[in-house]
C-alpha cells in the first residue's frame, strides 16, 4: 500500500513540474507552481463523542491553473498528521471489583497523510478567492501512542482504518503580492474514516502561508 502511495504521489509531482516546464515554454499558459505549509488543527468522533482537538503542521506542493479572469482549478500534495487525544482512568481489578487509581492515561490517534486536495476556485478580485474541493488522503500510517507502556509499548497500530479517506472542503485565499499567499479551508468530517461498524470521523482546519514560483 505505501509503494502505491508513494507511486501515486510522485506521478501528481510529476505532473506539476511537467505542467510547469510547458508553462515555460509557452508564454500562453498561466500555470502557477509554488510550495505552501501551516497548521493543522483537527477534530475527532468516536460516534458522537468529541474528542480533544490534535495540532500539527502541514507542508507540500501547490499547482494552479487559471481557466479565466475570475476561474481556476487547484490541486496541491501535502504531508500532514491528523486525529485526536482522549483521556481514560486507569483502573484495578479488587475482590471488591472495579476501582478507579486516579491516575489517567491520554490516548494520541495519529493519522499521518498524504493529502491531495483538488478545488475549483472563484476569484470575487483578482487578490482575493474562495475554493471548494475534495481532499483525498491516503494513510501511510495509523497509530495510537500513550506516555505510559500499555500491552508492552507506547505505540500500537491503529486498526481497521481505510487507507484511503475523503474530505470535502471550504477555503479561501488571499494574494499579499505575485509571489507570496495566505489561505485557510476546512475540512469537513461528511465521511466516515473506518471500516467498520465503529463510527470514527475526522474534521480539520488547515490555515499557512505559500510561495509561488511563477
Amino acid at each position: 500500500m505505501t509503494k502505491n502511495i508513494l507511486s501515486a504521489v510522485a506521478i501528481t509531482i510529476m505532473g506539476f513540474i511537467n505542467a510547469q516546464t510547458q508553462d515555460s515554454a509557452s508564454s500562453d499558459s498561466d500555470f502557477k507552481f509554488g510550495v505552501k505549509a501551516g497548521y493543522s488543527l483537527s477534530n475527532m468522533k468516536f460516534f458522537d463523542e468529541k474528542l480533544d482537538s490534535k495540532s500539527y503542521f502541514y507542508a507540500g506542493l501547490v499547482g494552479e491553473q487559471p481557466i479565466s479572469s475570475k476561474f481556476g482549478i487547484q490541486a496541491e500534495v501535502l504531508y500532514t498528521q491528523i486525529g485526536g487525544t482522549e483521556q481514560l482512568p486507569v483502573v484495578d481489578f479488587t475482590d471488591t471489583g472495579v476501582i478507579e487509581t486516579g491516575t489517567r492515561l491520554k490516548f494520541d490517534y495519529q493519522l499521518t497523510q498524504i493529502q491531495v486536495p483538488v478545488s475549483a476556485k472563484y476569484y470575487f478580485i483578482p487578490d482575493l478567492s474562495v475554493s471548494a474541493g475534495m481532499n483525498v488522503a491516503f494513510n501511510v500510517s495509523e497509530k495510537v501512542k500513550t506516555k505510559e507502556v500499555v500491552n508492552g509499548s507506547t505505540s500500537h497500530n491503529y486498526e481497521g482504518i481505510k487507507s484511503v479517506n475523503l474530505f470535502p472542503f471550504l477555503g479561501a485565499e488571499y494574494k499579499i503580492n505575485d509571489k507570496f499567499f495566505v489561505d485557510a479551508r476546512y475540512n469537513f468530517n461528511f465521511f466516515e474514516i473506518n471500516k467498520g461498524d465503529f463510527t470514527t470521523k475526522v474534521g480539520f482546519l488547515q490555515a499557512g502561508v505559500g510561495y509561488r514560483f511563477k
